[in-house]
């Protein structure tokens, strides 16, 4: 399973990620963790000791243009650039959990047709997956990954909001694009909850019920500031892990 996560920035996208990838881990599950934001910071979450010996597959930009079959002057590219080796060659391995770290998108030409982003879609079309693995895609913040489709291929979409109307209206925009571009199954994550106020809320703007609500915690907060890995919380966090990976293997 492929599953991507998104929202606008600041609503913790990247904890929750690296709480799913924990409690993935704890049932058993292989699990690559692919960090696509341009500002990466999931081997700190996840508590990554050796993230500096990957090198970003979006610095390489040779390779990446060699790979998606694009010449100087010319606007069309090969279709079916051969990538599975990044998946040996670009990664890291902790606890049970592998990381790729892809690093900011820079072109010379600018547009969304560009080489690094041709190769990440190609990536995630191409991994095949036993029903044991599940690979999670942390995506930079707000809509721009869609307009570029870097998301194609995945299963399931995360998008992570906060009570508040920013957050909202960036969370209902990514759910608009997302629906165009078919993915498959598109769920809101409520974090920073603190009340049931806070609940109804999130509720009647978004027009649905998230499928998991995140508490306001200073469990979280302590060790973000410690950068204690998020998959080594033992905090129940109103059981919201649980219903995030109910939620997510239900609809299979």
């Amino acid at each position: 399973m492929k599953i991507a996560i998104s929202g606008k920035g600041g609503v913790g996208k990247t904890t929750i990620m690296g709480l799913l990838a924990g409690a993935l881990r704890q049932q058993g599950r292989e699990v690559l963790v692919i960090d696509a934001d341009p500002s990466p910071h999931m081997a700190q979450t996840l508590g990554f000791t050796n993230a500096g010996e990957v090198k970003p597959i979006a610095e390489m930009t040779k390779l990446l243009t060699e790979r998606a079959g694009k010449t100087q002057g010319s606007p069309f590219y090969n279709l079916n650039p051969e990538v599975n080796d990044l998946l040996h060659d670009f990664m890291i391995e902790q606890d049970g959990i592998k990381l790729m770290i892809l690093g900011a998108v820079q072109t010379a030409e600018g547009g969304c047709a560009c080489p690094e982003n041709h190769v990440l879609r190609k990536m995630l079309k191409k991994m095949l997956l036993t029903a044991n693995e599940v690979v999670l895609l942390d995506m930079e913040a707000g809509v721009e990954h869609l307009g570029r489709g870097t998301v194609a291929g995945v299963d399931q979409l995360l998008i992570v909001v906060i009570p508040s109307r920013s957050s909202i209206r960036t969370a209902l925009k990514i759910k608009e694009m997302a629906d165009a571009v078919q993915i498959p199954r598109v769920v809101f994550v409520a974090n920073q909850v603190q009340d049931d106020e806070d609940r109804q809320f999130l509720v009647t703007e978004l027009g649905q019920t998230p499928v998991a609500f995140f508490p306001a915690s200073s469990t979280i907060r302590k060790a973000e500031r410690s950068e204690t890995p998020m998959t080594t919380i033992t905090d129940q966090l109103d059981h919201a892990p649980d219903q995030l990976l109910e939620a997510i293997f239900k609809a299979n």
